[in-house]
Protein backbone atom coordinates (compact mmCIF):
# COMPACT_ATOMS: atom_id res chain seq x y z
CA UNK A 1 0.00 0.00 0.00
CA UNK A 2 3.11 2.56 1.30
CA UNK A 3 4.25 1.56 -2.60
CA UNK A 4 1.36 2.03 -4.57
CA UNK A 5 0.77 5.94 -2.69
CA UNK A 6 4.54 6.55 -3.54
CA UNK A 7 4.15 5.52 -6.54
CA UNK A 8 0.47 8.07 -7.43
CA UNK A 9 2.48 10.90 -5.27
CA UNK A 10 5.93 10.90 -7.95
CA UNK A 11 3.10 10.88 -10.62
CA UNK A 12 1.19 13.91 -9.58
CA UNK A 13 4.33 15.52 -9.12
CA UNK A 14 5.95 14.81 -12.42
CA UNK A 15 2.87 15.52 -14.23
CA UNK A 16 3.03 19.29 -12.36
CA UNK A 17 6.02 19.86 -13.14
CA UNK A 18 5.69 19.22 -16.44
CA UNK A 19 2.72 21.28 -17.05
CA UNK A 20 4.27 24.35 -15.02
CA UNK A 21 6.97 24.06 -17.70
CA UNK A 22 5.36 22.94 -20.75
CA UNK A 23 1.82 23.64 -20.51
CA UNK A 24 0.14 26.85 -21.95
CA UNK A 25 -0.32 29.53 -19.49
CA UNK A 26 -2.67 32.55 -20.14
CA UNK A 27 -0.41 36.04 -20.13
CA UNK A 28 -1.44 38.86 -18.42
CA UNK A 29 -1.53 42.04 -21.72
CA UNK A 30 -2.01 45.56 -21.20
CA UNK A 31 -1.71 48.92 -22.72
CA UNK A 32 0.23 51.66 -21.30
CA UNK A 33 -2.12 54.97 -20.47
CA UNK A 34 -1.50 57.42 -22.84
CA UNK A 35 -1.13 61.28 -22.00
CA UNK A 36 -0.29 64.03 -24.28
CA UNK A 37 3.15 63.46 -24.75
CA UNK A 38 3.94 60.65 -22.66
CA UNK A 39 2.74 56.82 -21.70
CA UNK A 40 2.92 55.07 -18.68
CA UNK A 41 1.63 51.67 -16.78
CA UNK A 42 2.21 50.46 -13.81
CA UNK A 43 3.43 46.53 -13.06
CA UNK A 44 3.62 45.01 -10.19
CA UNK A 45 6.11 42.05 -8.78
CA UNK A 46 4.99 39.61 -7.46
CA UNK A 47 5.72 36.22 -7.89
CA UNK A 48 6.25 37.42 -11.53
CA UNK A 49 5.11 40.33 -13.03
CA UNK A 50 1.35 41.68 -13.78
CA UNK A 51 0.47 42.20 -16.72
CA UNK A 52 3.53 40.41 -18.50
CA UNK A 53 2.70 41.78 -21.92
CA UNK A 54 3.13 45.73 -22.51
CA UNK A 55 1.61 47.40 -25.74
CA UNK A 56 3.54 50.89 -26.56
CA UNK A 57 3.15 53.52 -29.03
CA UNK A 58 6.25 53.83 -31.00
CA UNK A 59 7.83 57.10 -30.72
CA UNK A 60 5.59 58.18 -27.40
CA UNK A 61 8.01 58.40 -24.46
CA UNK A 62 7.26 55.69 -22.27
CA UNK A 63 7.65 54.93 -18.18
CA UNK A 64 7.06 51.70 -16.95
CA UNK A 65 6.49 52.00 -13.20
CA UNK A 66 7.56 48.55 -10.87
CA UNK A 67 6.82 47.95 -7.63
CA UNK A 68 7.68 44.41 -6.13
CA UNK A 69 6.05 43.37 -3.41
CA UNK A 70 7.53 39.63 -2.80
CA UNK A 71 10.28 39.33 -0.93
CA UNK A 72 12.09 36.76 -3.18
CA UNK A 73 15.57 38.02 -4.19
CA UNK A 74 15.21 36.89 -7.57
CA UNK A 75 13.11 39.42 -8.41
CA UNK A 76 15.10 42.56 -7.17
CA UNK A 77 16.68 43.68 -10.71
CA UNK A 78 14.66 43.89 -13.94
CA UNK A 79 16.97 43.78 -16.84
CA UNK A 80 16.04 44.88 -19.99
CA UNK A 81 19.06 43.24 -22.24
CA UNK A 82 17.80 45.60 -25.35
CA UNK A 83 18.10 48.61 -23.66
CA UNK A 84 21.25 48.34 -21.29
CA UNK A 85 19.17 48.30 -18.40
CA UNK A 86 19.49 46.39 -15.17
CA UNK A 87 17.31 48.23 -12.48
CA UNK A 88 17.28 47.31 -8.41
CA UNK A 89 13.71 47.01 -7.52
CA UNK A 90 13.33 48.07 -3.54
CA UNK A 91 10.79 46.05 -1.84
CA UNK A 92 7.65 47.99 -1.44
CA UNK A 93 8.89 51.35 -3.96
CA UNK A 94 7.90 52.02 -6.77
CA UNK A 95 10.67 52.64 -9.50
CA UNK A 96 10.28 54.48 -13.07
CA UNK A 97 12.17 52.64 -15.99
CA UNK A 98 12.22 55.40 -19.26
CA UNK A 99 11.87 53.14 -22.24
CA UNK A 100 12.95 54.39 -26.10
CA UNK A 101 10.00 53.28 -28.20
CA UNK A 102 11.68 54.57 -31.18
CA UNK A 103 12.07 51.43 -32.91
CA UNK A 104 9.14 49.41 -33.39
CA UNK A 105 9.15 45.29 -32.21
CA UNK A 106 9.12 43.07 -29.25
CA UNK A 107 11.36 43.55 -26.47
CA UNK A 108 11.92 41.35 -23.53
CA UNK A 109 12.84 41.90 -19.81
CA UNK A 110 13.63 39.67 -16.85
CA UNK A 111 14.60 39.52 -12.98
CA UNK A 112 17.87 39.03 -12.09
CA UNK A 113 17.83 35.71 -12.83
CA UNK A 114 16.03 35.43 -15.99
CA UNK A 115 13.94 33.11 -14.85
CA UNK A 116 10.68 35.22 -14.80
CA UNK A 117 10.48 37.02 -18.28
CA UNK A 118 8.03 39.76 -19.74
CA UNK A 119 7.65 41.53 -22.46
CA UNK A 120 7.21 44.77 -24.25
CA UNK A 121 5.73 45.78 -27.50
CA UNK A 122 6.04 48.62 -29.47
CA UNK A 123 3.46 49.67 -32.70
Amino acid sequence: MDKMLVLVAGLAAIAFIVWWFFGKHQVQVASAQQGQSSQDIDIEVAGGYSPEQIVLKKGVPATLNFTRTDPSGCLDHVVFSDFGINQELPQGEQVKVQINTDQAGEYTWACGMNMFQGKVIIK
